[in-house]
C-alpha cells in the first residue's frame, strides 16, 4: 500500500522532473528588427522560418493590416488555412477569423489586439459606431 505522503512526493518529483524537460526545448522567438513586418511561414524541427513581409512599418497596426492583407489574398486564391502567425518588435501576431492576438511567446497566452466589426479589424475597447 502506497502512503498519500510517498504518494504525493512522487507527483511532485514527477511534476519537476516535467517542467524542467520542458524548458530544456528551444523557444521560438520572433525577430526584432525595428519596423519590419514578418510572416512565420513555417516550423520545422523547432526552427521557424520568418519571411519579410514590409519594412518600414510605423507600428503593429500597420504590420497586423499587411498581414491581413495576405491572408485574405490568399484566401481569395482559394488557400485552406484560415490562421497566420506574424511577428513585428519581439512579438507575435496571431491572425484568424476572430481578429488578431498578440503575445510575446508562440505558445503562451494570447491577447485580443483588434477584434472583427463586420469586416473591418478594429482597435480592442473602441467604440463600434
Amino acid at each position: 500500500m502506497v502512503r498519500p505522503a510517498r504518494l504525493a512526493r512522487s507527483l511532485l518529483t514527477l511534476a519537476a522532473a516535467a517542467l524542467a524537460l520542458s524548458a530544456c526545448r528551444a523557444q521560438i522567438q520572433p525577430p526584432g528588427d525595428p519596423g519590419t513586418c514578418y510572416h512565420l511561414a513555417a516550423v520545422q524541427d523547432g526552427r521557424p522560418k520568418f519571411n519579410v513581409l514590409a519594412k518600414a512599418e510605423p507600428d503593429m497596426e500597420h504590420c497586423a493590416a499587411a498581414l491581413e492583407a495576405m491572408r485574405s489574398r490568399f484566401l481569395s486564391l482559394g488557400g485552406q488555412n484560415r490562421d497566420i502567425v506574424g511577428a513585428y518588435q519581439n512579438n507575435f501576431l496571431f491572425l484568424g477569423d476572430d481578429g488578431v492576438f498578440t503575445g510575446t511567446t508562440y505558445g503562451g497566452a494570447r491577447y485580443p489586439f483588434l477584434v472583427r466589426n463586420g469586416s473591418a479589424l478594429v482597435p480592442v475597447g473602441s467604440n463600434p459606431s
